[in-house]
Formats: C-alpha cells, structure tokens, sequence
C-alpha cells in the first residue's frame, strides 16, 4: 500500500458530522481522508431548513434529544456550543437570523454552510473523495477501506454515514452494518421528525382538510407539544406533529386540542350572555377555519344559536375541540423523515472521544448513533458537537 494510501484518519460519509470532524482533525495536524459515495458532498445540509439550512439553535439543551441513554449527549453538547459555531459562522462572513424558539437561519442560501466546512477542511490539509463507494471494512493492525478506485488504511475510522432519512439524498444504512460487523448494539431505527398518516376511515372524513394550518396541542403517552398542526391529504404534519412523530409508537393514540388558547366551555357561558343569537359556527370560525368546524361539528348535529346550548352541549362541545383523539395509521416513511431514530448503542462509545469501547481506533458520529434531537436547528448542533469532539481524538 502506497503512503498516499496511509492516513492518520478515514472519515466515512461527507455530511454534517463528517466534514466537522474532518476540519477538527485535519486543524490538529492530524493527515485525514474522508470518503463518501454520492458525487458531491453535504446534499442533505444543502436542502435543509428550506435551502436556509436552520444550523443550530440558541436554546439547545440535552432535554432536546430523544436517545435510549440520554444523558451521553450532555458532554459533547456543553464542549461544542451553539456559539461556537456562531463563531466559525460570523468567521466566514455568513449573515443570519433568528426565528422562532432560538431557531438560527442562513440569510443566503444553505450551500454557504457547506461552503465553509469545505473551506475548514482545506485549511486543515484534509483530502476529499466523492463518488467513492466503501465496499467493506477490514481490520488488522489498522482499519483497511477498500473502495472502488484504491485501497486505504488508518489506525482511526470514523463511521458519520448518517441515517435513513431523505433515500433520495443517498442514505443508506451502511453505518449500522459497519457497527454489527464489529460486534456493536444497534438500536431499532424508524422514521423521526415525519408526518402521520390517516387510518382509511379518518382520510375520508378529514381528507378534505388538506391545507389548514392551526396552532394545536398534540400529545402522545406523557409527551406533548404546542405548534402548528398542518392537515394533508394524507394525514398531519407542521411542526407539532414532526415533534411528537419522534415519541409516537405505532398503534398509540395522539391526543389534540385544537383550541389550545381557548376554554370552549368558558366561552361557550360568556357567547350566551353577550352573543346569544348567534351561532355557534359562526363564533368558532372566529377561532378556527370554516373548513375545519363544519367538519368537526357534524356529529353534533345542525348549528344553533348558543343561547340554545346546554351545559351537557357545551362538555360534549369540550371534548370534539379539545379532546380530539385520532390513531395514526403510520409515518411517510424515511422519504418524508427529516431524522431516523434509534442507530448505533451510544453505551457502546465514549461520551468523550465517541470511540468503541470494544474496538479501539473506531468511532461513531452524527445521525448514525442512537441521539435524535427535536425539529428546530437540533440535529445540525449535534452532528457538529459529536463531529468536533472526536476529531479533537482520532
């Protein structure tokens, strides 16, 4: 094997983690390659937060993440700072601006993100090669990858191949694979940060409502949320929902209150001493879309005028807007999923170095391990967290 071909590094997989990890490395004088399959690099950093790439968010806290041992992201989250990659974005000269919840945007398009991990990388001496299928890892007194073109080597592989999510970008399932080869715990994965989808029944009789957008209160077993829920033709989405899909089991029920500002039975009492000839269409369509209260207040028979309504109306009222129970049929799948829960055992690693603890020199970063964080600029600050903290030891 060729000098060329010895590396103190081999990174597999060019997205978010991967290029952080690279830069910290390459930046330590360490001689590092980093290979991924797809013909260009950062596809998924690229069409993120709708070509803005939502980068981080100001309020990350290790209660963000989703993780069946959550307490191993809290020493990568407090070493690698949403203002650290402040920093290295104001560096570079990228504009930005805050939106909802501390959620940080770029004013100009994603590929700057991508632009300057590049450039991190190349001031850091790192070699790049795209299009550039692994077929097999070996191990013999160092890691062996052979790809299509030649054969490498170092005493430091780095697995940061991503999830499941966005097929379409080219993930694969390649790093859960690389983790079973040597004897690692993967966690089941499934869709996260995804859609619902209707059972038949409830697609016909909430079909229709494709397109409303209300704020909502959506909750499943112990966990709830407070967002914008999107009706589809095809289930729910919006920001409520993508949150809540990374708790929802299938088979649970979700739990919504569709007038989360609002005691309907409260309103109902007062709508009746003020208002009491109107309505009660007429004053919900105050509150929600027109479209939205014929369709829910159909099993309550015709409108009336509120001045008509009992006590025992305005609970059965209660229970239709605030109590709305729905069980999913499913998720959109890894097509429509932003992240894919469950991957690598993190008891398997260092919550310092992310190295194995059964296979000394082999590391696990980003989406790949079992750490999902909320919608919201999450996921990015922990691929760039768990990509620093282990380039600081590979």
């Amino acid at each position: 094997m060729s000098v060329e071909s010895r590396f103190d590094a081999v990174i597999i997989g060019a997205g978010a983690a991967g290029l952080m990890c690279a830069r910290t490395a390459g930046q330590r004088g360490r001689k590092v390659l980093i290979l991924d399959h797809a013909p260009a690099v950062g596809r998924k950093i690229a069409i993120s937060g709708g070509g803005r790439c939502n980068f981080t968010n100001l309020r990350v806290d290790p209660k963000n993440y989703v993780s069946e041992n959550p307490h191993f992201c809290t020493s990568a989250l407090s070493r690698f700072t949403p203002l650290d990659f402040i920093q290295l974005i104001e560096k570079h000269g990228i504009a930005y601006h805050e939106k909802a919840a501390g959620q940080l945007f770029c004013d100009d398009r994603a590929r700057r993100v991508v632009d300057l991990l590049l450039a991190e990388c190349r001031a850091g001496g790192v070699t790049l090669k795209t299009g550039c299928a692994v077929r097999r890892i070996e191990k013999n007194d160092a890691f062996v990858v052979p790809t299509d073109s030649a054969t490498y080597s170092a005493p430091a592989l780095v697995v940061a191949t991503g999830g499941l999510s966005y097929p379409q970008t080219g993930a694969t399932g390649f790093g859960y694979e690389i983790a079973e080869q040597f004897g690692l715990a993967v966690i089941p994965c499934r869709p996260a940060l995804v859609p619902l989808t209707y059972q038949p029944a409830d697609a016909r009789r909430y079909g229709g409502l494709s397109g409303i957008s209300v704020n909502a209160a959506v909750a499943t077993g112990s966990t709830a949320f407070t967002d914008a829920l999107l009706f589809t033709h095809k289930g729910l989405s919006g920001p409520a929902i993508l949150q809540l899909s990374s708790y929802w089991r299938a088979g649970q029920p979700v739990a919504i209150d569709l007038l989360p500002l609002l005691d309907l039975k409260e309103a109902i009492s007062k709508w009746k001493c003020e208002r009491p000839k109107a309505e009660l269409k007429t004053l919900l369509r105050e509150h929600l879309p027109e479209r939205l209260v014929h369709v829910f207040l159909q099993p309550h028979g015709p409108s009336r005028p509120v001045r008509q309504l009992t006590e025992a109306d305005g609970e059965a009222l209660a229970r239709i807007f605030h109590g709305w129970q729905i069980r999913p049929g499913g998720t959109e799948g890894y097509a429509k999923a932003e992240v894919t829960r469950g991957g690598v055992d993190t008891r398997e690693l260092s919550s310092k170095t992310f190295e194995s603890r059964k296979v000394p020199g082999l590391y696990f970063i980003g989406e790949v391990l079992d750490v999902t964080g909320w919608l919201g600029g999450y996921n990015f600050q922990w691929a760039w967290a768990s990509g620093h903290c282990a380039g600081l030891f590979v």
